[in-house]
């Protein structure tokens, strides 16, 4: 006999399937005390299964309250309340004399061909905009052009602030005629890292994620720039989140050599300025992207002490490493521009007081000069010869040079935790998200898998590599207490890790060409809050030399 088949109901159907779903749904985001025993390897631990019988519930609250934290969302100015300090214990910082009057030459003229007016000094361009033999506009005008015929080959510009900048212009040469001058930077146009915000523009960070990202504020060394009379005309290429000259839409190069990148991440801010498209820029620096750049690009690039200037505004990689400093043609334009953004911001907390200042005017042969005379003749890059050059002309200067090595017996391939963690921290709504996916680099050593392994450094790792950096801090302090300057190759990456861990100040400056035609630099650290030992020993270095002077061929045209 014929029977029926039985039919569930529409509606018993419909339930099944949302409970069926809903139990996947919950089962993803649940663990088993085998996942506990598996996850183990991760950390190097072995616990018996009895303790992890016992673990397994305390674990479960745990991600309770990790669940929990990701319901409240956080602006991206908010810093951890557990915070940095890089002061040595007994530490006094050094007393500063205040930074000096600038000096504006008189007697500079407007060049015979116009082009050459991209590689003039900031006090040059000072002379000519307040003598009135150029306008800030005209200034402006013929940075925004180069900037436009230009960034096609080198990919270093994200936004030409085109309508800002010509407005600003036209208000300093309304002041100027008014007798209102700013200082030195009035009216010359410069360009800032695209990590920094600039209200009425997108801050795209350089990444894929954020490339329509408009935050409507303006960071506070911008706004300082802006109010010493600086024209911001473009927002430069960071690389992406920070890391590298890839960024969302292609990859910055050298203007010396455009078959290579211009170095990270404050790519675009090293390539504009060596190619002369802005007179100088500012870029960030958590572990070597203010001087590497400006090495690979031939300019000068300061890295002011942690803390010194303010980071509001700018995006965070990591807070007890980022940031902030000038790249530009040569030390004395560093000084100057430093002189403009450093202090005191009550919007970022990190900020110091301590006394601050640069006396060009000081004997520099009073310094007392270390130089790391084993990791010098351990140099096998192609910047060795022009290294040995430079050795060999702060000999001839007149200063004694004294050897001197890095800390021992520090666990240097242990720090990478503490900048990938906080890192991962900041981003971590994107890497849930996953958005972290839509970035242009996904290879194995990418800011996209950074991210993405953060997530798995143990919070005691965290703090016991901060640990490990206080006993870095304390070793690095016994090695300077003797001495101003310390002189070290701009290769290899132990110099970096070490000072950007201890917060130190550097200079990078160019030394001439290799054999390969690549630039070659030479980089100077001093202690903590004495950037002026640094600034004063470079210029002395540029005025003995002409390396700081050299720009690569084919941007006069």
């Amino acid at each position: 006999m014929y029977q029926p088949v039985k039919r569930t109901p529409l509606l018993l159907t419909f339930v099944f399937i949302i409970l069926i779903a809903t139990a996947c749904s919950s089962s993803k985001n649940e663990f088993s005390k085998k996942d506990v025993k598996q996850s183990q390897k991760l950390i190097g631990l072995d616990f018996d299964k009895k303790y992890i019988d016992t673990l397994y519930p305390y674990l479960k609250r745990n991600k309770e309250g990790y669940d929990t934290l990701r319901k409240y969302t956080l602006d991206n100015d908010v810093i951890p309340a557990v915070r940095f300090d890089p002061l040595p214990l007994n530490f006094t910082p050094k007393e500063q004399a205040g930074f000096p009057e600038w000096e504006i030459p008189n007697d500079v003229q407007l060049p015979n061909k116009e082009a050459d007016l991209a590689f003039y000094s900031i006090p040059q361009l000072a002379s000519l905009i307040k003598s009135k033999k150029i306008s800030s506009l005209e200034l402006t005008e013929f940075f925004i052009g180069r900037l436009k015929k230009y960034n096609p080959i080198l990919e270093c510009t994200i936004t030409i602030t085109e309508e800002m900048a010509i407005e600003q212009a036209k208000k300093m040469d309304a002041e100027l005629d008014a007798g209102n001058y700013r200082g030195i930077l009035h009216g010359i146009p410069y360009g800032v890292k695209d990590l920094m915000a600039v209200e009425g523009y997108k801050t795209t960070w350089g990444a894929e994620p954020y490339r329509n990202q408009q935050i409507e504020m303006t960071a506070s060394v911008v706004q300082k720039l802006q109010d010493a009379g600086g024209v911001l005309v473009a927002k430069l290429v960071s690389g992406s989140l920070a890391r590298g000259d890839v960024w969302f839409d292609g990859k910055t190069k050298n203007p010396w050599d455009t078959t290579q990148g211009a170095s990270g991440s404050s790519a675009g801010s090293g390539s504009a300025t060596s190619a002369g498209l802005v007179p100088y820029a500012l870029g960030t620096e958590t572990l070597g992207s203010i001087l590497s750049p400006s090495t690979r690009n031939g300019i000068t690039g300061l890295r002011p002490t942690y803390g010194r200037v303010s980071r509001h505004g700018v995006m965070s990689l990591s807070w007890s490493m980022d940031k902030v400093g000038p790249m530009a043609r040569s030390a004395e334009d560093c000084a100057i521009v430093y002189s403009v953004i450093a202090g005191k911001d009550p919007k970022d907390g990190m900020t110091t007081n301590y006394p601050d200042g640069f006396d060009p005017t000081k004997d520099y042969k009073s310094l007392k000069v270390a130089y790391l005379k084993s990791d010098i003749e351990k140099d096998s890059s192609d910047s060795k010869a022009n290294l040995d050059k430079a050795i060999e002309t702060f000999k001839k200067m007149g200063l004694t040079l004294n050897e001197v090595e890095l800390p021992k017996d520090v666990p240097y391939n242990s720090f990478d935790v503490i900048l990938r963690a906080e890192a991962g921290a900041f981003f971590d709504d994107m890497v849930r998200a996953e958005e972290v996916d839509k970035m242009v680099e996904q290879t194995q050593r990418s800011r996209a898998n950074s991210l993405r392994q953060a997530r798995f450094i143990p919070a005691v790792e965290y703090i016991q590599a901060n640990r490990q950096r206080q006993v870095l801090i304390e070793k690095m302090q016994a090695i300077m207490k003797d001495y101003d300057v310390l002189i070290s190759p701009s290769s290899g990456n132990r110099l970096s890790i070490t000072t950007n861990l201890t917060g130190h100040p550097a200079i990078s400056i160019p030394t001439g060409l290799d054999e390969k035609k690549h630039l070659t630099s030479v980089t100077l650290v001093s202690n903590l809050y004495d950037e002026a030992s640094i600034l004063l020993l470079a210029k002395a270095f540029q005025d003995q030399t002409e390396f700081d002077e050299m720009h690569p061929e084919g941007y006069t045209d």
